[in-house]
């Protein structure tokens, strides 16, 4: 057999057993927990200046239907969320909705944030929702498969719907309350979402970094990773891309070449990579540390991009030649290992199936088995690299990532495309037709390709979208920093003017 064609043999069955995230749900995880450090020492300062803080936040729950359509399904869930009556200006303050996602909730989600600070300003009540089935709101079986399908966008806006009923009765709030909602990334999407299909209930939103546009194949993600490298103005350059290129080539080549086990050695795997299904996941994670370095730049990542380009281009400091792309990328691994406290790369594709196999409720943490299963039957979302302009291994493709939808959940891949059509059709994709939501995106974050960044043409739309230079993933739903950019900071204030026009819109509509 020739060469060639042992390699092109070689690739298919690394091919066939890709699937990403496990780093980058690691690195979502290490951000909300900086995010909540952060919080902390924000509202440490609130108390030292004697502003009302701890003692004005509930925690409840709501039992919601599991089924909102067939009713003859009888069983209910227990939904968690949090309410902060701090700043509420009884009795006809606004309330500030902060939407759940994909991870559970805290009491942070109503204490600190852009969202809390503008509900100090206005005088509202703020409430929190944690989406079903992620966190603490789930029955002990809710991850087994059967229980998965009542799993959805559209169950969650009811369930919002409902926790709206249930506040309202609960604070005696009427007509005059103004409802405003908030959230990121998915989240951001559902705050859209319930603006626009329950008008009467939400007067506007504010959707961050939103992927309104279910994307089965969403290769542009890795192509805004390679412009973001290129970013000068957020410490990239040619030469930081172009490292990154060639040491995933070298990578590759290192394995096809028969040297897995010194690579395993060199980026510190938990296991030795005997399996090609394994020396692909080394791949999958080596490109996840880059993808939430970029996602997350600035925003609490282990890194940022200039931190990650200075590591990957720069000399040596022991030798006078400059070091190969490899040892480079090698070095990028170890600061990345040294700063999050992990001891190895896990690489293990069996492991990886038994995690997302296993239907033990965590209450805590990202929900990677239920994201899965929604990626599966709503949005794709799919990270792949078989584009030209993506900087990692061509080994991440489409195939490789949706394979795990029929073996976990029993949905065929060839039901994925008529997935993604149906949910682009229900929500009206990236060209919806919702009036008072803003869609706020920064240029970093690859997620903003999914979103709204133009402003409409009619008049009810021609002021929905801010696009931020040099920032990234949710970005704008944090409290000002002294080191946040100017472009950062005045799209805050362009946020807090959206909110205060409603604010007044619904007041003049209410008297």
């Amino acid at each position: 057999m020739h060469l060639s064609t042992v390699r092109c043999a070689y690739l298919l069955i690394l091919i066939n057993f890709a699937y990403s995230g496990r780093v980058l749900t690691k690195m979502k995880e290490y951000v909300h927990r900086a995010q909540y450090q952060r919080a902390k020492e924000h509202l440490l300062m609130r108390a030292m200046s004697a502003k009302p803080h701890l003692n004005d936040v509930k925690e409840g729950v709501i039992y919601q239907s599991m089924d909102h359509v067939d009713r003859e399904v009888v069983e209910t869930f227990p939904q968690r969320y949090f309410v902060n009556e701090a700043y509420w200006e009884r009795p006809h303050g606004p309330v500030f909705l902060y939407i759940g996602g994909e991870a559970a909730i805290s009491m942070y989600s109503v204490m600190a944030g852009h969202h809390v600070d503008m509900a100090e300003e206005h005088g509202a009540l703020l409430v929190a929702l944690e989406h079903r089935f992620y966190g603490a709101s789930i029955n002990p079986d809710g991850l087994h498969t059967e229980k998965l399908r009542y799993l959805s966008s559209q169950h969650a806006l009811v369930d919002l719907v409902t926790f709206h009923k249930h506040i309202s009765e609960k604070y005696d709030l009427t007509h005059k309350n103004t409802w405003i909602s908030f959230g990121g990334s998915y989240p951001g999407a559902l705050s859209a979402w319930l603006r626009g299909k329950f008008p009467h209930l939400i007067y506007g939103a504010v959707a961050s970094s939103a992927p309104v546009k279910a994307k089965l194949d969403f290769s542009s993600y890795n192509k805004v990773v390679g412009e973001s490298l290129l970013d000068e103005a957020v410490g990239g350059s040619l030469k930081c891309l172009g490292a990154v290129w060639e040491a995933f080539a070298a990578v590759e080549a290192k394995l096809l070449g028969g040297n897995e086990t010194q690579v395993g050695k060199d980026f510190g795997s938990c296991q030795p990579l005997e399996e090609p299904e394994d020396q692909t996941e080394l791949i999958q994670s080596l490109a996840d540390i880059i993808m939430g370095t970029v996602q997350y730049d600035g925003e609490g990542a282990p890194l940022t991009i200039e931190k990650l380009c200075a590591i990957i281009t720069n000399k040596s400091e022991e030798f006078e030649e400059e070091e190969e792309a490899y040892e480079k990328l090698v070095k990028l691994v170890r600061v990345y290992q040294a700063m999050t406290g992990e001891p190895c790369m896990e690489t293990s594709h069996k492991l990886s199936i038994q995690e997302l196999s296993n239907t033990t409720v965590k209450p805590s943490g990202v929900g990677e088995r239920q994201w899965l299963f929604q990626t599966c039957n709503e949005f794709g979302y799919y990270q792949t690299c078989e584009d030209a302009s993506c900087p990692f291994s061509r080994l991440l493709t489409l195939q490789s990532q949706t394979e795990l939808c029929p073996l976990l959940f029993g949905v065929s891949q060839s039901s994925l495309p008529s997935n993604i059509v149906f949910t682009n059709h229900f929500y009206g994709g990236d060209h919806p037709e919702t009036h008072r939501v803003l869609y706020v995106n920064g240029d970093i974050d690859p997620w903003h390709e999914l979103s709204v960044l133009r402003n409409g043409t009619a008049r009810a739309d021609r002021d929905r979208a801010i696009f931020i230079d040099g920032t990234a993933h949710c970005a704008d739903m944090s409290s000002d920093k002294p080191e946040d950019p100017s472009t950062l900071k005045e799209a805050r204030r362009e946020i807090e003017m959206h909110v205060a026009k409603w604010l007044k819109s619904a007041a003049w509509e209410h008297l």
